[in-house]
């Protein structure tokens, strides 16, 4: 049976005392890939930014590896083994492709074995290799997606957050990342990630939530969500 990695219970999140997230539970077991879907403005991505220490949580608890890791710095989550793929750009634009992910390794103090992680990097994402002396800044859109992936994948993470991965990606990029993403999960890797591309979303994960306007409303498996003749009455 799988143990519990992160476990999140009655969050309560805001910006600038407007709260956004009203007590929100999430959990993701080793190993499980669960996805969190909800209309724009839903607050999926606050509640991210949160569990990584991004953002404080007024209320409520974070606990990663049975450690209370509440509103502590990413930093320290990172080395941790928890890695959080922003939806906005996090990329060095004018170090290379390779610079960027060796700093990554870097930045953790994670440098031991970096050729064997490179390869397994290079291995998911080939792209990464043939352009590794490129600058990220020169990439185009869904090459810089996955050069961050790749970064947060460098340092060998239990769980990866993954924060809207297939927004302005073309559908062909996006069949491509969801393989990898397969892949990922197929190594041991949880994953918790945040979708608007509904389909795909469920496509991947085993459990699904669903938030709206700061709250859980729904927790099923997947095998329950495909099951619905509509989806959008969630939303």
């Amino acid at each position: 049976m799988r143990q519990l990695l992160l476990d999140v219970k009655n969050l309560d999140v805001g910006y600038h005392y407007k709260q956004v997230i009203y007590e929100a539970s999430v959990h993701v077991n080793e190993g499980e890939f669960v996805a969190l879907i909800g209309h724009n403005g839903a607050g999926k991505t606050t509640l991210l930014k949160a569990v990584c220490g991004y953002l404080k949580a007024t209320h409520g608890s974070v606990t990663y590896k049975g450690e209370n890791i509440t509103n502590k710095s990413p930093a320290i989550n990172v080395k941790k083994g928890l890695s959080f793929v922003h939806q906005e750009k996090s990329l060095f634009p004018n170090l290379s492709v390779l610079e960027n992910l060796q700093l990554a390794a870097y930045a953790i103090g994670k440098t031991d074995n970096l050729a064997a992680r490179l390869k397994h990097v290079h291995k998911l994402f080939p792209i990464l290799e043939d352009r590794g002396h490129q600058l990220a800044e020169t990439l185009s859109g869904g090459q810089q997606k996955q050069l961050a992936v790749g970064m947060a994948m460098l340092v060998q993470p239990d769980l990866l957050l993954l924060d809207e991965p297939s927004l302005g990606l073309s559908p062909n990029i996006v069949k491509d990342l969801e393989k990898v993403l397969k892949e990922i999960q197929a190594m041991g890797t949880a994953v918790l990630l945040v979708e608007q591309n509904v389909k795909m979303a469920i496509s991947l994960a085993r459990r699904i939530y669903v938030m709206r306007t700061g709250q859980i409303i729904l927790e099923d498996t997947q095998e329950n969500m495909m099951k619905r003749t509509s989806l959008w009455d969630l939303f």
